[in-house]
């Protein structure tokens, strides 16, 4: 399994050719949240791959059960790069994908999620489901780290099955909390507009 997880790194690289910005953040191994927005299928390995070897084995990508068990292929691949497979047609009331996470990832591993829920095709981003603000207020010690990913869909578009290689960039920048008395509509339009902010700058 660690050959191909380092193989994995190797072609999210040759397809994507990112480059990584630490924006007012750098590497770390404490737990964290990394959200980013979403267009693409390759989002969650691509970013995932970008990590330095040290964060990158102690963090997992939350990703969609219905795709990446969509074939041996993708099953190997989502278990490869230790994926957290969240069921989004059968939601129990006792075990929420919220519930789910924290259990996962104890006191130990570190996610990387994607608020808007699916994939975004169009130029602005989605609205936030809840389930970043309800990790945040579950556990208020998680660092929660915007990330810009930028040029994805292009790499992989939607309704496409084979990738084309292009240049694309990830921005992770400064880390936010849940604050005092905010509420949820609150905190999800700021954690959103943290990515937007990203965007801005780099462009």
């Amino acid at each position: 399994m660690k050959f191909m997880s380092r193989l994995l790194v190797i072609v999210a690289k040759l397809l994507s050719g990112y480059s990584v910005r630490w924006l007012d953040c750098q590497p770390d191994t404490c737990q964290r949240v990394y959200f980013a927005n979403h267009t693409s299928h390759l989002d969650a390995l691509v970013l995932w791959a970008s990590l330095p070897n040290d964060v990158r084995t102690l963090t997992r990508p939350v990703a969609a059960k219905d795709y990446w068990e969509g074939g041996p292929v993708r099953r190997h691949v989502a278990a490869s790069f230790n994926a957290l497979l969240i069921d989004r047609k059968e939601i129990k009331v006792h075990q929420s994908p919220v519930d789910l996470m924290i259990r996962e990832m104890g006191n130990t591993f570190s996610l990387i999620v994607f608020p808007e829920g699916g994939r975004n095709s169009s130029d602005e981003m989605g609205r936030f489901k809840s389930g970043l603000y309800y990790l945040a207020k579950k556990r208020p010690d998680l660092e929660l780290v915007p990330v810009y990913l930028d040029n994805m869909n292009r790499i992989l578009p939607r309704g496409e099955v084979l990738p084309v290689p292009l240049l694309s960039c990830i921005t992770i920048g400064e880390p936010i909390w849940l604050e005092n008395g905010e509420g949820k509509a609150e905190f999800l339009r700021r954690a959103r507009q943290s990515i937007i902010d990203i965007r801005e700058a780099t462009t």
